[in-house]
């Protein structure tokens, strides 16, 4: 269990929760079961979430000051080298310690993942598209200057333990690759179109939304043709095929409903 490690290494954390909910959290067991787990670590991350601003400024710095002098003798490691990064850009927040009870996930080019509702997440730095669902609400967690409804995120969150799928995504054909989450929300098409070629995207029933992240190219649709660049947006209704072709090289990604959802 990762978290019982990062109790066990991360003083700052018991400081702030009590060596109460650190001791339950260090002497839980896997035949505990999944309840029991959520449950204390519910408990735990909702402590740490509502302490005072003035003690998690107090015990960041310290924990700024151990890292620091650690770094002397020994390399950090990357979750360790992401506070750093993470307490300069927020100084005092509370998400510098939080992170430590999240997955640190590094993405390469062409990999993705997907985030469940109810799951905590920050994107820190590098591109990336992010395609998200229709949703009635946003609960900050940390890591802004805006305010924290601590209530009710600690309340909704799923508290499961386990690192997130990465996505490597499915070819469609030789310039594109689809995405496709456990959900049928959405699905994204990542398009890398070489300079003097052409591709289509076949018609489908539910609408899309087509960003250009770099290059240019022509967009035929049945009833328009565009000269589309790097940020322009494009929707296309459903049931619309769209052919692609450029000159120059293209970048392009699209998102639209779930194919799955029309099986």
């Amino acid at each position: 269990m990762e978290f019982k490690s990062v109790v066990r290494n991360v003083p700052e954390i018991i400081e702030v929760v009590g060596t109460a909910s650190a001791h339950q959290a260090l002497n839980i067991r896997e035949d505990d079961g999944d309840k029991k787990l959520k449950e204390v670590l519910h408990t735990l991350f909702t402590k740490l979430m509502s302490t005072s601003k003035v003690i998690i400024s107090e015990v960041v710095l310290k924990l700024i000051r151990r890292l620091n002098i650690a770094r002397e003798v020994r390399q950090l490691t990357d979750k360790e080298e992401l506070v750093l990064r993470l307490e300069k850009q927020f100084p005092g927040d509370v998400g510098v310690l939080a992170a430590f009870l999240l997955n640190y996930v590094k993405l390469n080019t062409g990999e993705a993942l997907y985030v469940a509702a109810n799951e905590p997440h920050a994107y820190i730095h590098g591109e990336c598209v992010e395609c998200m669902a229709t949703s009635d609400n946003v609960v900050r967690a940390g890591l802004t200057p805006k305010t924290l409804d601590v209530q009710t995120l600690c309340s909704m969150l799923t508290y499961k333990q386990g690192f997130p799928e990465i996505l490597r995504g499915v070819p469609s054909n030789p310039y594109t690759v689809k995405y496709l989450p456990p959900f049928d929300e959405f699905e994204v098409d990542r398009c890398i179109l070489p300079r003097e070629k052409s591709t289509t995207f076949p018609a489908v029933p539910g609408p899309s939304v087509f960003v250009v992240i770099s290059g240019e190219a022509v967009m035929r649709l049945p009833f328009s043709e565009e000269l589309v660049t790097e940020g322009d947006v494009i929707f296309a209704p459903a049931n619309t095929a769209i052919t692609v072709e450029t000159t120059s090289g293209l970048n392009l990604c699209r998102a639209g409903v779930n194919s799955k959802f029309f099986e």
